[in-house]
């Protein structure tokens, strides 16, 4: 792997697990010195950043890492509605019902995913992950896919906001459940409102956590 595509992959991940948080300043020097990769690698990292919305020039402070405020929350909710409805209305008409029966059961018992035991939730998060890539593959949309793909690096840093509340969690997997059982039961009309519905009420919430 390319220095810069080393150094790209480090501080996407950073930025993504708010270990840089927003409004955090990305000196070339420090990076260089960090990452032990010389500043030329680390301007095209972070010009590649930048063009994914991740990191932006301000005026005075050089490159930091790209705020979240409560107007990129409603820009990011109206893309994921557009995005995630007609994905979910093609999964619907597309898919292996199986796969989508067996998530349904899954995300109908992901509640006991969502201990104290697991306070990063990582396995409640792997299994949306699940049903996400199942959508992808039964959309098999190239272009669609791409879409989405690069609308979820941001919504993975906006989950931060919403303070991985357990109660809302548990909600947020039975939603899922109802979309998987739309899907697997073929009908797109249902899909789309079932994901519209989990889109708001994960919109309100975090509005509510961000006030």
């Amino acid at each position: 792997m390319r220095a810069s595509e080393r150094a790209y992959a480090t501080l996407r991940s950073e930025i993504i697990d708010w270990k840089l948080t927003p409004g955090t300043v990305l000196g070339e020097v420090e990076l260089s010195e960090r990452l032990g990769v010389s500043r030329t690698p680390i301007r095209e990292a972070l010009a590649k950043l930048t063009a994914e919305g991740l990191t932006e020039p301000q005026s005075g402070r050089g490159m930091v890492v790209s705020e979240i405020s409560l107007d990129h929350l409603n820009e990011l909710f109206e893309l994921r509605s557009a995005l995630e409805c007609r994905a979910a209305e093609l999964a619907a008409q597309r898919c292996e019902p199986g796969i989508f029966l067996a998530l349904h059961q899954q995300l109908t018992n992901a509640g006991e995913l969502i201990t104290a035991q697991d306070p990063t939730r990582t396995d409640y998060y792997q299994l949306a992950g699940d049903l996400d890539a199942a959508v992808d593959a039964a959309v098999g949309n190239h272009y669609l896919n791409l879409a989405l793909k690069n609308l979820r690096v941001h919504l993975v840093r906006v989950r931060r906001l919403g303070k991985d509340n357990p109660t809302r969690l548990r909600d947020a997997a039975r939603e899922h459940a109802a979309i998987a059982l739309a899907i697997a039961h073929g009908n797109p009309t249902v899909a789309s409102a079932a994901t519209t519905v989990h889109l708001d009420n994960s919109l309100r919430h975090l509005l509510s956590t961000t006030h």
